[in-house]
């Protein structure tokens, strides 16, 4: 992988992706996995895509755009089958086309199978220069194919076995589903990077990557895949065919924590929002400042805001008005439609800031530039003092293992100290948590955390990659600190 890999595409959210199935027969399993899907939205919003099992048959449906677009009433009356798998996607690797969205379905010697993946590969080159000499023909350039292809090619005569000894050679971060004619497989890389969870529905099970959409669709919870593990989901129930990875490294994305996961799921028997409410509340242990109020910069900083508010004995108030119907918008790399899509994104509401010293609660910050623009727009309101507050460490790494965080040169706090950040920004102070204060909120999981993108420690030895040095020893302040940020390129 080189420094190309670690792109990072204009001002517009970097998410990772969200897998959801289920094994249900006599359920209308197309539509279940729909309401599903609709509910990960927020962790994919290039394309969407569903695949049934019915009668030897695998049947897929995915297209460009949110769930809402891609599917309607008379599309999943037709879908029928006693499973389904779906996938709601954000390029990490690959471009956004139709030729890379999931399901993706494969031709094997026992039959035909859907794979839908969550995650990042880190020997995607030596599997693509492995396939390509066997000569596969490979037709997307994501790396859930080279799964898929890697597992298809295992000349093995039952499912669990293919399975296992294909993903032998897979090497990165991966929660996959695998559809067959007869079964539903969930597995979990050895790491456990990503999030993978196990519910009950009614006469089925179902397997997604947050537990919020075994909410929404009335299932049980019943527990997270541990890392490493692989099920069997079929009439006999559920059955682990590979055991989970003991001992060794390990490493769940603590971003999930900070930003990814929607507030309401459960991470490691821990509810997102109570993190992300704990996170405010030692922020404002760590950086306390007099102001006549918080807000925070909707939404994925809101709860954080809320306990900074909590903890400081401050009122909260919304002084940013997000849309919610603009969503994600894909912005060109012009400075000045940059700015338009900030004003549309954001409003103010000067007659609650002017004159006022505001602390502004947010989670990160990758460039700073849209973090630049809700300053000058919070000026322009009339605000006299801005405080910002960030609740993750400064992020200084690029990740590979799934989400695509810019470059080196573009991330503003590997070049720039942090009082150079915040004369950037043109704020009075800037304050980050500390690791150790985000882990502390967080709690001890059981699987330990990656958190590469702050500390340039990865759980798994990261590419080769030429990178400008490191920036000098902060000379900053008390209240001088950081915020790296997927969700706006700020």
């Amino acid at each position: 992988m080189t420094k190309a890999d670690f792109r990072y595409q204009d001002e517009h959210p970097h998410e990772e992706c969200g897998v959801f199935g289920l094994f249900a027969p006599g359920e209308d399993v197309a539509r279940i996995c729909y309401f599903g899907l609709y509910t990960l939205q927020h962790r994919g919003q290039e394309s969407a895509g569903i695949a049934t099992a019915n009668c030897g048959k695998i049947y897929c449906h995915k297209k460009m755009g949110l769930v809402s677009q891609v599917f309607d009433e008379t599309l999943l009356s037709q879908m029928k089958g006693d499973s389904a798998i779906g996938h709601v996607r954000y390029s990490t690797t690959g471009s956004s086309v139709i030729t890379n969205a999931q399901p993706l379905v494969f031709n094997t010697n026992l039959d035909n199978f859907a794979l839908a993946h969550n995650g990042n590969l880190v020997n995607s080159s030596a599997l693509r220069r492995h396939l390509t000499l066997n000569s596969d023909k490979l037709v997307t350039n994501s790396d859930s194919e080279l799964i898929g292809k890697t597992i298809a090619n295992v000349p093995e005569k039952n499912w669990e076995s293919k399975i296992t000894k294909g993903l032998k050679n897979v090497h990165g971060s991966y929660s996959l589903l695998i559809l067959t004619e007869k079964q539903l497989y969930a597995v979990r890389d050895p790491l456990g990077v990503r999030p993978l969870v196990l519910g009950r529905f009614n006469r089925g099970w179902v397997v997604s990557s947050e537990s919020c959409a075994l909410d929404t669709i009335g299932a049980q919870t019943i527990r997270e895949l541990l890392p490493g593990e692989g099920i069997r989901i079929d009439e006999s129930g559920v059955t682990q065919f590979i055991p989970p990875h003991v001992g060794g490294k390990s490493g769940f994305c603590i971003f999930e924590y900070i930003y990814f996961a929607r507030p309401d799921s459960v991470l490691n028997k821990k509810l997102v929002y109570a993190a992300r409410l704990e996170m405010g509340k030692q922020l404002c242990r760590e950086h306390p400042v007099q102001a006549d109020f918080v807000i925070p910069i909707p939404d994925s900083a809101t709860a954080a805001a809320i306990g900074f508010a909590e903890a400081a004995g401050l009122p909260f108030y919304e002084g940013l008005i997000k849309s919610r119907y603009i969503g994600r918008t894909f912005i060109q790399p012009d400075e000045n439609l940059r700015r338009l899509g900030v004003k549309l994104k954001f409003n103010t509401l000067p007659q609650i800031l002017k004159d006022k010293r505001v602390i502004v609660v947010d989670d990160s910050i990758v460039r700073g530039n849209t973090t630049k623009q809700i300053v000058l727009s919070l000026r322009q309101a009339g605000v006299q003092q801005i405080h910002l507050r960030i609740s993750s460490p400064p992020l200084r790494h690029p990740c590979y293992l799934g989400i695509d965080i810019a470059s080196y040169d573009e991330l503003i706090a590997h070049h720039k100290t942090i009082l150079e950040i915040q004369r950037f920004l043109g704020v009075e102070t800037l304050g980050y948590l500390s690791l150790k204060g985000l882990k502390k909120a967080i709690g001890k999981v059981q699987s330990g955390y990656c958190t590469g993108c702050f500390t340039g420690r990865y759980p798994l030895k990261k590419p080769s990659i030429s990178h400008p040095a490191n920036p000098s020893p902060d000379s900053a302040p008390k209240f001088a600190i950081v915020k790296a940020n997927y969700y706006n390129n700020r």
